[in-house]
């Protein structure tokens, strides 16, 4: 009985591990190749001889042929690393000698590690290595009688052929199939694609053989054929007709889920087959979650993916967080557990039966990227765990049923997810990687592991994860682990029902807070967790560690939910395409956190990062001490140092019209010159970075008489009033400043077209802040306006600022603060009044101390002042990659002077300024706690002493 293509892979498998060292043409090419032909189940002596002679050669020539299958096969064969181009034209010297009845389509040239077969009727070429013959053997399938077929170039499985289904979907949705069977009938197809090209089928490109050969060009049976072989993969092969086409007769029984359900027929053109001809085309063997991610960005319609906040996960981010959450830790356990001299097998037995007790759910799996990334890993540990248990010298035992071995299963995995068709993605992804595994493991032990049909099943639930109790999908003692990558959603772009979600879910009354809606199921998890011991970990946007939304959210996990955070990576780009920052944050019940936290940080956001070990790390990212690791910053109302207030510039609410761009303010004064006063110079964070000009009519103590006779105010006011009246309940929100216009506010501005709604005319010079700075910026480019311009509301300004105040706000320390504290504005910082100016610890310093600070501060100013940076813009002058040499030398000298203010020892990193500022920002808000040991029972007592009656 020929064997099936499965066997001889194992069999090609075993064989390579055993002939791996072979090197010697004398003395090892019989048996080589008689283990060879073996893997096919053919006797080499009946059908080929070694050492056969070539006559009617030239007369001083004589040769013979290593192996010679008349008609078929010549092998030249060469100890290892000889020249296999000699041997391929000696192998066709004796090919043109040989009568022609005997000679062969097929030569092989080998020298045991490397492999070239050449068709000599097609053209065909194969050349690979040993090990990699497992992957070849369609090749030699003439040896049981078969033709090999003539394979297409294929390129690896890739974004592309993504696409290609994504085209697909898009071609039969505009004939009006779609809903329910397109995701059914797409999920199908994408499965098939695989098992086509990774041998779940009998023979690879089974499938595309199919299509090609026998649907019509034009398509219009293809979908016929389809229905059909749904039909077969649904049923068992001794339950079908005797009758039935011996093509698909071929395809082996799948299972009774994936392709039970009866779907609508589907008609295909010539057009839409096309596409699935050129998937089949493409090699899906290489399993990639960002294979089944870019099919799940390239189907699901973007406007709704949007809403919904959905990104794929690219693998690299998938592994920075389940190694610290378990594989480092399993990993190590493995490491130990081989370096046992006694005990080995029953330590090996027990991290296998933890393996094989964990389970993982995630809440918002998408396509399964995660589930199934952890599945390979774990399966892949759990191969190296078997071949341990059954290494012997040389290789590992053969073991009579190799499936029993594995006890790792899809249906350990759970996901919610509330779109369908990513939800059926993953189901059928975690199978895939259940075949791989399983392919490899018989691959170790040199035989073939059972794969079909299906039994096992994910528990993938399709639903909304912030509306069902995850226990029905899960229970939550049985669950060991809680992982994802949760949707992205600001506040302000929350659907109303998103909206309502998280302040449910949150609880914290009012407005329900800036939440992120990642932040919901943070909460969630850590709700579902009291009932078990799982631990947690999430990519999430970086916005819930910094800003406001810190303050809304760690409190309810470290407090109510019980929760410390056990690793966490700090800000990284997205490896994906969206254009996010992320942290990946880890959690564990407390007390069941782990004695050392993992802290990975990067540079820039990119990178590889460097892990750090700590104590104790707070919801910032940092670390902390013991009593400090719960310290939160809050908005302040006003400086909690001793400085200056900082204030909002001038926000007029009036729609533009009051506002006049340079060509306006040219015809306005050409008309009416003595409007010249009135119009003055308005500074907005764009008009100060990038020298652009704008003015502003600032009419506040104009005489009604000059309004009045003014043709361009009459209309300019008339418009604002208009306008004014029709945003009577605008709920516009201005960040982390909360400036609304609504109500009788709005009323009274309509009143009093010439008002602003915050008017700050400065009469003196004043220190300006812009509100938003470029992430890319090391420094925020602040600095000194003179009046008559009038800043806008997109800056905040600090009148009689002081050249002490610019060093400081100027500064590496306050910029590291900035970064961390502040919030975010896509990716660029927000400059927050009472969260990051009116928070910020200032420094004790001397008089001769402050002036040597100041002395440093003019240098900054006196750089962006030469001569040859008068045409450059302060844009041009804080983007890192155009920054002149002395301006960056003369702020780096500012920030180690500025530095000495806080410690002797240099800092070396923002982290470790901030970490260094956090004790001192607890002393501001509650000094009693966060004195030194040794002076908190005097300040107790001073607390004590100054309480005031009741």
């Amino acid at each position: 009985m020929r064997l099936q293509m499965s066997e001889i892979r194992a069999r090609a498998a075993a064989f390579s591990e055993n002939f791996k060292d072979a090197a010697r043409e004398r003395g090892e090419t019989q048996t080589f190749y008689n283990a060879f032909f073996e893997c096919f189940g053919v006797n080499l002596r009946q059908v080929a001889t070694y050492e056969a002679r070539v006559r009617n050669l030239p007369k001083d020539k004589q040769g013979f042929i290593d192996l010679l299958w008349p008609g078929t096969l010549i092998v030249e064969q060469k100890s290892a690393g000889r020249d296999l181009r000699a041997a391929s034209n000696q192998a066709l010297d004796y090919f043109d000698w040989l009568p022609e009845e005997q000679r062969p389509r097929y030569i092989l040239t080998c020298d045991f590690q490397r492999w070239q077969l050449v068709d000599l009727d097609t053209g065909q070429e194969w050349a690979f290595r040993l090990s990699e013959l497992k992957d070849n053997v369609e090749a030699f399938t003439f040896i049981l009688g078969v033709q090999p077929r003539l394979y297409r170039q294929q390129s690896p499985a890739n974004v592309k052929a993504s696409q290609l289904m994504g085209q697909l979907h898009e071609a039969l949705s505009a004939t009006d199939y779609g809903g329910h069977d397109l995701e059914v009938l797409l999920v199908r197809l994408l499965f098939i694609l695989f098992a086509d090209d990774t041998r779940i089928f009998n023979n690879k490109d089974q499938f595309f053989d199919l299509i090609e050969r026998r649907t019509a060009a034009d398509g219009s049976d293809t979908g016929r054929w389809l229905g059909d072989l749904f039909e077969v993969l649904n049923t068992p092969a001794d339950k079908r007709q005797s009758t039935l086409d011996a093509d698909l007769a071929e395809f082996p029984y799948i299972n009774g889920r994936l392709f039970e359900e009866r779907i609508r027929p589907v008609t295909f053109d010539n057009a839409m087959r096309g596409i699935l001809i050129e998937a089949c085309e493409f090699d899906w063997g290489e399993v990639s979650p960002a294979i089944f991610g870019g099919l799940f960005e390239s189907v699901i319609d973007k406007v709704t993916r949007r809403k919904q906040g959905a990104h794929y996960t690219p693998e690299d981010a998938i592994l920075r967080l389940i190694g610290p959450l378990f594989l480092d830790e399993l990993q190590a356990e493995f490491a130990r557990c081989k370096s046992l001299r006694s005990g080995k097998d029953e330590a090996l037995a027990r991290l296998h039966d933890r393996l094989a007790r964990s389970t993982f759910l995630d809440p918002a799996c998408g396509a399964g990227n995660f589930l199934v990334v952890t599945y390979r890993e774990l399966r892949e540990l759990e191969r190296e765990i078997i071949k341990e248990r059954f290494a012997r010298a040389g290789g590992v035992q053969q073991v009579s049923d190799v499936a029993k071995l594995s006890r790792i299963n899809v249906d350990q995995f759970f996901g919610i997810e509330i779109d369908e068709f990513p939800a059926r993605i993953a189901e059928v992804a975690l199978w895939m990687t259940d075949h791989i595994a399983n392919t490899r493991l018989g691959e170790d032990f040199g035989v073939s592991v059972p794969r079909i049909p299906l039994v096992a099943s994910p528990g993938i639930h399709h639903g909304d994860a912030l509306e069902i109790d995850w226990n029905d999908v899960l229970p939550a003692e049985r669950c060991s682990y809680v992982l994802g990558n949760p949707p992205f959603v600001g506040a302000k772009n929350q659907s109303p029902l998103q909206r309502a979600q998280v302040r449910r879910i949150a609880n914290l009354g009012g407005s329900g807070g800036t939440l992120d809606y990642v932040a919901a199921w943070f909460l969630k998890a850590g709700e579902y967790v009291r009932e078990g011991n799982a631990s947690i970990a999430f990519v999430s946007t970086n916005s819930i560690t910094q800003g406001e939304q810190v303050a809304q959210l760690w409190p309810t996990l470290f407090h109510k939910k019980r929760l410390e955070i056990a690793f966490a990576h700090r800000t990284f780009a997205w490896p994906g395409k969206a254009n996010v920052h992320c942290v990946i944050v880890g959690l564990a019940k407390a007390g069941s956190e782990p004695s050392e936290k993992r802290l990975f940080s990067y540079i820039g956001g990119k990178g590889t990062p460097l892990e750090t070990l700590h104590d104790w790390l707070t919801a910032y990212l940092f670390a902390a001490s013991n009593e400090q690791r719960f310290v939160l910053v809050s908005k302040a109302k006003r400086p909690l140092a001793a400085t200056g207030k900082l204030e909002i510039g001038s926000k007029p609410v009036d729609g533009g019209y009051l506002i006049f761009e340079p060509n306006e303010r040219a015809t306005a004064l050409a008309a009416e010159p003595n409007l010249a006063n009135w119009l003055q110079p308005f500074v907005g964070a764009e008009e100060y970075l990038n020298g652009s000009q704008r003015w502003i009519a600032a009419l506040q103590d104009c005489p009604s008489n000059i309004v009045r006779s003014s043709a361009v105010l009459r209309r300019r006011l008339a418009d604002v009033k208009s306008w004014r009246e029709g945003k009577l309940v605008s709920k516009r929100q201005d960040g982390d400043d909360d400036i609304k216009v609504r109500g009788a506010t709005a009323r009274s501005l309509a009143a009093t077209p010439t008002q602003f709604h915050i008017t700050v005319i400065p009469k003196n010079s004043f220190l300006l802040v812009p509100r938003v700075t470029s992430e890319r910026r090391e420094w925020a480019a602040i600095g000194w306006i003179d009046p008559p311009s009038i800043p806008s509301d997109s800056t905040t300004l600090l009148q009689n600022a002081s050249m002490y105040d610019f060093a400081l706000l100027t500064s590496a320390m306050h910029m590291a603060w900035l970064r961390q504290i502040g919030g975010r504005l896509k990716s660029d910082y927000r400059y927050s009044i009472g969260l990051v100016y009116n928070t910020f610890p200032w420094p004790d310093a001397s008089p001769a101390q402050r002036k040597a600070i100041e002395a440093r501060a003019q240098a900054v100013l006196d750089a962006r002042a030469l001569p040859k940076n008068s045409t450059s813009t302060l844009a041009d002058l804080y983007d890192p990659n155009t920054m002149p040499a002395e301006l960056r030398k003369a702020h780096r000298d500012l920030d180690m002077a500025v530095d000495k203010l806080y410690r002797a020892k240099a800092f070396g990193s923002d982290r470790e300024r901030v970490e260094h500022l956090f004790p001192l920002y607890e002393a501001l808000v509650n000094p009693v706690s966060a004195a030194p040991r040794e002076n908190r029972r005097t300040n107790q007592r001073i607390a004590r002493t100054n309480k005031l009656p009741k």
